[in-house]
């Protein structure tokens, strides 16, 4: 698996130019034209939402056209939300090139559409502009965002809440649209692997890991036998001990147990898996 997600980071590395540039001014753009519209007349907005009945007597172009079908009364809110996830978008796309986003988004539209299209249910882009929001988390869990335009928040507490959400509405809904939620983030997990735990704090990580550790060993220690060797036997030992920490920054050398207040992040355009600090995960030369 590591072998097989190297290959495709070399892969979207080589042709990172290629795609769709600018992916999320085209989406915004016109998702604002089709809101606007729909204020005058619905008739266009209902032709790109995603209903299964009419796309299986042939109107296949709502597989790819609901993501620009957003509905909400509030002009102001509408305008703000389109701005950030353009923003949120053009951030992505700088880190990860134009074809790993293209592929990213597509990649979410694609499984909802499956999904849809077997149990029912309606596609919309809002788990879409979530699956985005937890990426920009990801990658960058201490940019903050301004609630209520005045309370500065980070953006891990954001996407933390939108876990607990998603969580919530897995256990509440029935099947199959309690998967609904899971299945639209399949993208956002399947891009990212083990780092989504990224947009967990390092300091909660290091001490879950020493809780765990501890309980761990309390449980598996065992009595071991002593031998005594015999005269002559002594030998000196060359084992090297393990390395006491779990993550190292390639530049400073800086770890999570020497410098616990840090956060360390791998860096996605390198080739292969170097860790760095927050001071030089965007600092550094990247390595291929």
């Amino acid at each position: 698996m590591k072998k097989l997600r190297r290959r495709f980071d070399r892969f979207c590395y080589r042709n990172k130019s290629k795609g769709i540039p600018n992916l999320m001014l085209y989406i915004s753009a016109g998702t604002a034209v089709v809101y606007l519209m729909a204020m005058i007349n619905p008739v266009l907005f209902n032709l790109l939402c995603f209903d299964r009945a009419l796309i299986l007597k042939g109107q296949v172009w709502r597989l790819i056209t609901y993501p620009l079908a957003y509905s909400n009364g509030n002009v102001l809110f509408t305008a703000i939300m389109l701005l950030c996830y353009y923003s949120l978008g053009r951030a992505m796309e700088s880190v990860w090139g134009t074809l790993r986003f293209n592929l990213f988004y597509f990649t979410g539209v694609v499984l909802m559409d499956i999904y849809c299209m077997i149990f029912g249910g309606q596609a919309t882009a809002y788990y879409l502009n979530l699956s985005l929001f937890l990426s920009y988390a990801t990658l960058y869990p201490n940019s903050q965002f301004l609630l209520m335009f005045i309370i500065p928040v980070r953006a891990w507490i954001f996407a933390l809440f939108d876990l607990v959400i998603v969580v919530y509405t897995l256990i509440v809904n029935p099947f199959p649209y309690n998967l609904f939620p899971i299945v639209a983030l399949l993208n956002y997990f399947l891009f990212f692997g083990k780092d989504v735990l990224n947009v967990v704090p390092m300091s909660w990580q290091i001490n879950a890991m020493r809780i765990f550790n501890r309980n761990t060993d309390g449980r598996n220690k065992k009595a071991k036998p002593i031998y005594f060797p015999s005269a002559g036997s002594y030998q000196a030992t060359t084992a090297q001990p393990k390395a006491p920490y779990t993550h190292k920054c390639t530049v400073c050398g800086r770890t999570d147990v020497s410098n616990p207040e840090l956060e360390f992040r791998y860096c996605s355009r390198c080739n292969g898996y170097f860790c760095y600090c927050n001071e030089h995960i965007n600092n550094h030369v990247h390595k291929q």
